[in-house]
C-alpha cells in the first residue's frame, strides 16, 4: 500500500513552550491521549482532518535554546499557570515570539489551584508588548470553586453564558469589539465562521494572542486546544510565504 499524501495546508508543526512542569504535562497528556510516540496527532476539525506535530523543548533549555526554537516556530502553544505570581521566562519567551513574529496562542493551566488568578494571566500577557490578548474562554470560578469553562465564541453568537451571563458578558464584549474594531456595524451580524476566520487573520497577523483555560482536571479534555490549534495557527505553507522569510 503506498503512503497516503498529506495536505500541506492541514499540517500544523506546534511547539509547546511556556510553564516548564505545564509544558511537560500537556505533551504527555497528548502522547497519552493519542497513543503516538512520534508527536504527531491526527485531528478533525469542522470536517477536515489535520495533522499535528508536537515538539517541547526540554524543561531544563537555556534561554538562548528557548529562543531559538520559537524563532524558527511555525506556530507556539505557551501554557500559562494560573497559579504562578513571577513569571520572568514566561515574559521572555512572549516577547521573543512578537519579535519574531510567531503566531500563538496561550493555554492557562492550575485553574484549580488555591492561588490562581485568570486575569493576571491575562494582564502579564497584555504587558508583553505586541499582541494583544483575546479570551476565546474564561473560567467560571477559580481555585476551590472552578467549576469549569465558558466558551466566549459561541457565547458571543448564539448567547449560550447561561447563569453565568454576568461574569462572562464583559469578556464576550471585549471579543466581539477588538475583533469588530476596524467595522464595529459588523458586530451584530456575526457568525461563528466569521470569528473564526478574524481570530485566525489577526492570530496569524500578530495582532492578537487567543487565551483557552485548562479543563478542569477530572475531564482531561483537550478537544478545545486542538480546535483553536488547527484553526489559528499557520500552516507550514502560510508560515514560508515570501512576505515571511525575513522572520528567520
Amino acid at each position: 500500500m503506498g503512503t497516503k499524501a498529506i495536505d500541506p495546508q492541514s499540517i500544523r508543526n506546534v511547539t509547546i513552550v511556556g510553564d516548564p512542569a505545564g509544558a511537560t504535562r500537556l505533551t504527555h497528556r497528548l502522547r497519552r491521549c493519542f497513543g503516538d510516540t512520534e508527536n504527531t496527532v491526527r485531528w478533525s476539525t469542522d470536517g477536515v482532518e489535520h495533522t499535528i506535530r508536537i515538539t517541547a523543548p526540554s524543561n531544563e533549555a537555556l534561554i538562548a535554546d528557548l529562543e531559538r526554537s520559537i524563532r524558527v516556530a511555525d506556530g507556539l502553544v505557551v501554557v500559562v499557570s494560573a497559579a504562578a505570581h513571577s513569571t520572568p521566562r514566561l515574559e521572555t519567551m512572549l516577547r521573543v515570539a512578537d519579535d519574531h513574529q510567531v503566531a500563538r496562542l496561550c493555554l492557562v493551566i492550575g485553574l484549580d489551584r488555591p492561588a490562581a488568578d485568570f486575569d493576571r494571566c491575562v494582564r502579564t500577557i497584555a504587558d508583553t508588548r505586541g499582541a494583544a490578548p483575546l479570551a476565546l474562554q474564561v473560567p467560571f470560578g477559580a481555585g476551590g470553586g472552578f467549576d469549569g469553562v465558558i466558551d466566549l465564541v459561541s457565547a458571543a453568537v448564539f448567547g449560550t453564558v447561561g447563569h453565568h451571563r454576568e461574569s462572562a458578558g464583559r469578556w464576550c464584549r471585549a471579543l466581539v469589539e477588538t475583533l469588530t474594531e476596524s467595522d464595529p456595524a459588523v458586530s451584530d451580524f456575526l457568525t461563528l465562521a466569521d470569528l473564526h476566520n478574524r481570530i485566525r487573520r489577526r492570530t496569524r497577523n500578530g495582532d492578537v494572542v487567543p487565551i483557552l483555560c485548562d479543563a478542569p482536571r477530572a475531564s482531561d479534555d483537550i478537544a478545545a486546544l486542538l480546535d483553536a490549534v488547527v484553526r489559528y495557527l499557520p500552516s507550514p505553507m502560510y508560515v514560508c510565504q515570501p512576505e515571511h522569510v525575513l522572520d528567520y
